[in-house]
């Protein structure tokens, strides 16, 4: 007989179906269109993450177009440069972020402004002095600043631009901010100038930050670890964990054991139990390998079933699934992962290698002809959404 305390056990398909729910990817048109989607959509999400990798469309736009069919690139210009309902920062990686967010991020801006940042510790307040002058007429992007001496790196992603160093790490402490974006060209503004400031906003708390990091992966991801909430941010885990067990006292989280998850534990709210035994939406998705269901690859696994290879660095002998594979979710499932490749002087999506996986390496003859031509037909979507201007 389970005892009062013990946790709700979940098959991976009921997990699988809260994560879904989550993403809103088991709907077709969640956040509606436009500029106002695209911010209603990294609302949801919290943040979307950036990548400079352009094989196929970057990251960030991929992402967005996964959950608002009809995403067009100038609704995320218009969000960033014109509504300024999102804005440039990090969360485990460069990403979007909800303006509504920001309180979140300034004592991490008061952290680097008072300690620096180990990536461009070697930065000499010279070249900030400079770049901030120079702002001070206007925004600018790096290519406006001609007369760098280049120096050195110090790891693999530093820029050699002494002046590149010093607007990074002014952006860090909140002094300036990206106020646009062409392809990965940054221009940089004043951050007060940007959103009309006279100062920062007031920060948030150390505690309102612990609840922010859980209640946004609770809308995010539906059922929540430790390691999902608290992701390439470790220090955190302790204290998410007190609010996480005050939640549980207050019935308000309730504990659940996902199969084959062994001891790690998880958590999810009782309402987003209803998505657990909902059949599964019959959409199919190309995702991207940055997508918020992919980047955690041990989660992904177990939920999916699924053990994401990112070959973009790996040795082309040595690749599995082909240099940028992208996953394929086909209603619930993931089924293949499909290394694909933009010809654009050409104008077609090319197709480098194809690999089935889980249940579409299982199906046969005709379930895997209507599986194929399902996804053959999001293919052709997908293309559209590359080429389009």
């Amino acid at each position: 007989m389970a005892r009062r305390n013990d946790p709700l056990p979940l098959t991976k398909i009921q997990a699988r179906r809260i994560w879904l729910r989550a993403q809103r990817l088991d709907t077709p048109t969640p956040f509606g269109e436009g500029s106002a989607a695209t911010a209603a959509a990294v609302e949801h999400l919290g943040y979307v993450q950036i990548d400079t990798i352009n094989v196929i469309e970057r990251c960030h736009h991929h992402i967005l177009y996964s959950r608002i069919p009809a995403y067009r690139r100038a609704d995320l210009k218009q969000a960033q440069s014109v509504d300024k309902s999102v804005f440039e920062y990090w969360t485990h990686a460069l990403s979007y972020v909800p303006y509504s967010d920001f309180r979140f991020f300034v004592p991490l801006m008061r952290e680097h402004k008072r300690d620096g940042h180990k990536w461009f510790a070697s930065g000499k307040p010279a070249d900030t002095r400079k770049v901030m002058r120079l702002i001070k007429a206007g925004p600018l992007t790096i290519r406006d600043i001609e007369d760098d001496v280049l120096v050195d790196k110090e790891h693999l992603w530093q820029s050699r631009k002494p002046s590149k160093r010093a607007l990074q790490l002014a952006f860090y402490t909140g002094a300036l901010t990206i106020s646009e974006r062409n392809g990965m060209l940054k221009t940089y503004e004043l951050m007060n100038r940007h959103f009309g400031w006279e100062e920062l906003p007031k920060p948030a708390s150390a505690r309102e930050v612990v609840t922010y990091l859980l209640d946004r992966a609770l809308r995010a991801q539906g059922v929540v670890s430790l390691d999902s909430i608290c992701h390439l941010n470790a220090p955190s885990k302790p204290a998410v964990r007190r609010v996480i067990e005050a939640r549980v006292r207050g019935k308000e989280l309730v504990p659940v054991a996902i199969e084959g998850a062994g001891k790690q534990e998880h958590w999810v709210r009782p309402e987003a139990l209803e998505a657990a035994d909902e059949g599964a939406c019959p959409l199919v998705h190309i995702l991207s390998p940055f997508d918020p269901l992919i980047i955690q690859r041990k989660r992904t696994e177990l939920v999916f079933g699924y053990g994401h290879k990112f070959e973009a660095y790996v040795p082309k002998a040595k690749r599995v699934f082909g240099y940028f594979a992208l996953p394929v979710l086909v209603d619930d499932e993931i089924v293949a992962a499909l290394d694909l490749k933009t010809d654009r002087q050409n104008k077609k999506l090319l197709m480098q290698k194809w690999n089935w996986i889980g249940q579409g390496k299982k199906a046969r003859g005709e379930a895997r002809t209507a599986l194929k031509r399902r996804i053959e037909e999001e293919l052709d979507r997908f293309e559209k959404f590359q080429l389009a201007d």
